[in-house]
């Protein structure tokens, strides 16, 4: 069709329907027949057109653009999207809150997904992380648990804030995170106005086979802006979503500027914090900030279910250059981000467009529902591979069949137990200094409001978990924990 001219309204086989506002009937008045498949068709496909909400980051916004590469960082690695200043890669980022559900609010207290695919020439390589540079935990056999008491009340279904601090009394190491999500930082103003981090270590390795680890960085250059919980009262759930949706379609392009930290493996070996902790950062002053690019978002999606909701992100996304790190944390969600993804979207997740990559694809899965949805944007070839061998080894490579590439092997990960397990085993549970020098580069006002933020929510914990979390603040700092006890004191009086 053209011009003016309307497209014929179809059912989904392509057929053209001659009505769509009357089922048919026995008579004007009688009961519906049994061949309405086009009524039957379209409910059948309204009671389908869910799926599952994810567990976490379950609110969400999305948005493309561009990451353009402003330091070559060939020393350090053999990633492609990393070489040559100037290089630019396609992004879509994914933006959300963690704890609440799809009715939650842009403005909860709470923290702040911020994940980035960048489609590489080898690869989708996925930056799986959030806008504060730790967690709560830094054992992943703790993180059911954890979400659990985030979530609401199993009885009540409503938010209950005596487990939030239930768990935390109980978790030391969760006292640096949620310092920073009681404070002012803890509500962002938008997601134009947050930092975003890649939170874990991960690794690069060079084409000598030397590897580094590595923290990403993601400054807002639109400035930091955040919200007191008072000045949230009002604001529609969606806001943030909005404002990111009316910035990009008005032309103005929000970026970040993107940098690494980077320690070598020797560094690692004697360093005072165990670099692979997430509950911990790498101190600025031991290993700077270098900045290596900027990312701007300037394409707004066409459709969210398809885009935003569809797209799957996991740390399990790397491509050659870029690695993991014994950090546990993402060790276990190299296996649990992907099984999500599977389960929330299906085994071809991959294949949607938001998620496949824009290089040529060539493996032996097979398979699985909705295998073949998209054909290969370089070969042309269906996703499902076509008829080529559906096994390896075979002999048919001279056929196109795929082999492996040997010289992206990543070195072997040291199992150094002695530096990395031994060295760091009594510094591990060092729960309170970085919490205390956060607090200690407060301003007054901003060691006020998070005296009284978490006041609210504590209050309302028992006396075991309040006397418990006292303890926690006075051993990050004596005035934190006395700035909380008069803060709960007064919400009492």
């Amino acid at each position: 069709m053209s011009g003016n001219t309307p497209n014929i309204l179809t059912t989904a086989n392509g057929a053209p329907v001659a009505d769509d506002n009357n089922s048919i009937s026995a008579g004007s008045r009688g009961p519906l027949t049994f061949d309405n498949f086009r009524l039957m068709e379209k409910l059948a496909h309204f009671n389908r057109e869910r799926i599952p909400e994810r567990v976490v980051h379950a609110r969400g916004s999305g948005a493309y653009g561009t990451f353009t590469l402003t330091k070559d960082l060939s020393d350090y690695t053999i990633a492609n999207f990393l070489q040559g200043e100037g290089k630019e890669t396609e992004v879509f980022v994914r933006f959300s809150t963690v704890g609440g559900g799809q009715d939650s609010s842009d403005y909860a207290r709470d923290p702040r997904g911020f994940a980035v695919k960048f489609y590489t020439e080898e690869g989708n390589f996925d930056l799986v992380g959030n806008n504060t540079p730790v967690f709560f935990l830094r054992d992943p056999s703790k993180f059911p648990d954890f979400v659990h008491s985030q979530k609401k009340n199993p009885r009540t279904n409503t938010p209950d804030a005596s487990a939030v601090f239930e768990y935390w009394a109980n978790h030391p190491q969760s006292l640096h995170q949620s310092t920073i999500l009681m404070s002012d930082r803890g509500i962002p103003a938008s997601y134009r106005h947050m930092n975003g981090y890649g939170s874990h270590t991960l690794s690069f390795w060079n084409d000598q086979g030397e590897r580094v680890w590595v923290k990403f960085h993601l400054k807002t250059d639109q400035g930091i802006k955040t919200l007191r919980g008072s000045e949230t009262a009002g604001l529609p759930a969606y806001g943030a979503q909005e404002d990111l949706v009316n910035s990009i379609d008005a032309g103005d392009f929000p970026s970040w500027t993107v940098k690494i930290q980077i320690m070598t493996e020797a560094e690692a070996k004697t360093y005072r914090y165990n670099p692979f902790d997430l509950t911990k950062v790498w101190p600025h002053s031991d290993f700077p900030l270098i900045e290596i690019g900027k990312m701007e978002l300037n394409r707004n999606v066409d459709n969210y279910f398809a885009e935003t909701e569809q797209s799957a992100f996991t740390p399990s996304n790397l491509v050659p250059g870029v690695g993991a790190s014994p950090d546990k944390m993402l060790q276990a969600r190299l296996l649990a981000y992907p099984d999500a993804q599977r389960y929330r979207v299906g085994v071809n997740h991959q294949q949607l467009p938001v998620n496949a990559p824009k290089c040529p694809v060539h493996h032996y899965q097979r398979d699985g529902a909705m295998a073949g949805m998209v054909k290969c944007p370089v070969t042309g070839h269906a996703a499902n591979q076509g008829s080529g061998a559906n096994f390896f080894p075979n002999d048919r490579a001279a056929e196109g069949a795929p082999v492996p590439k040997p010289s992206v092997m990543e070195p072997p990960m040291p199992l150094e137990e002695d530096a990395w397990v031994g060295y760091h085993e009594s510094r591990d549970e060092d729960n309170f200094t970085q919490a205390g020098e956060l607090f200690r580069i407060m301003t007054e006002d901003q060691k006020n409001q998070l005296a009284e933020n978490i006041a609210g929510g504590l209050s309302q914990a028992s006396e075991s978990a309040q006397v418990r979390m006292l303890e926690q603040y006075a051993a990050a700092d004596v005035d934190y924990a006395a700035r909380v006890k008069k803060a709960i004191e007064a919400l009492k009086a």
